[in-house]
């Protein structure tokens, strides 16, 4: 290889600034309704603009970016949307599941009690949580071992990043999780489909119980 395809090969990609303003939306750094400017991306991310437009161009297309006049912001999910993606999210994660209780591997298996385990050590720290929940389930996306599956759930949860707030966030829910995503892992540990679908489309619907308590409480607070 020459210097000269050494330096192309590390220059970041159009996938890599996607990668990077997704990211940055997801732990919050951009949240729903600020303004991305093509210029300010391209000097924060080290990158030149035109992979920061296809991104952006990419982000718009999959509706996590609205157009407010000629400007791009980070789209935010109406209480209808929310709802409909909670219905969507909730049986995909229970198929993926079931899933996982069929197909996991035992050092998969075993990687989801590790995780459950460590994440114990969260509870007092919801944002770091949040962190850890999102990698536990696309734990158990992989363990489905179905990629149309990922693709699907993939999308699901790159909106969910549109959620201003985390429902881990409300008062009592990070010990009540965590004892969720136990029961999940008995069942899936157990080889248990019905138990472990059953188990994380309860968990999805506590959530959502939660974040319309959450919404209720902000609507409150804000007449």
């Amino acid at each position: 290889m020459t210097c000269e395809d050494a330096m192309r090969a590390a220059r970041p990609t159009h996938t890599d600034a996607y990668s990077m303003i997704l990211e940055a939306i997801d732990i919050g750094t951009y949240r729903p309704g600020d303004r991305l400017v093509e210029s300010e991306l391209a000097e924060r991310f080290g990158v030149s603009r035109t992979p920061v437009r296809e991104a952006l161009q990419r982000l718009e297309t999959q509706s996590l970016l609205s157009r407010d006049g000629r400007s791009l912001i980070v789209a935010s999910l109406d209480h209808n949307q929310m709802s409909e993606l909670y219905v969507v999210r909730r049986e995909l994660e229970g198929l993926a599941a079931s899933l996982a209780a069929q197909h996991a591997t035992a050092e998969e298996v075993r990687i989801l009690r590790e995780m459950v385990e460590a994440d114990n050590a969260l509870i007092n720290d919801p944002p770091a949580l949040a962190r850890a929940n999102r990698r536990f389930h696309t734990q158990i996306h992989l363990a489905s071992h179905n990629r149309y599956l990922v693709q699907q759930l993939d999308l699901v949860h790159r909106t969910m990043a549109l959620m201003a707030t985390t429902s881990l966030a409300a008062d009592g829910r990070t010990r009540i999780a965590q004892d969720e995503h136990d029961r999940i892992v008995c069942a899936i540990e157990a080889k248990d489909e019905a138990e472990a679908g059953q188990a994380l489309r309860d968990h999805i619907s506590v959530a959502f119980m939660t974040r319309l308590k959450q919404d209720a409480e902000t609507r409150r607070d804000e007449a």
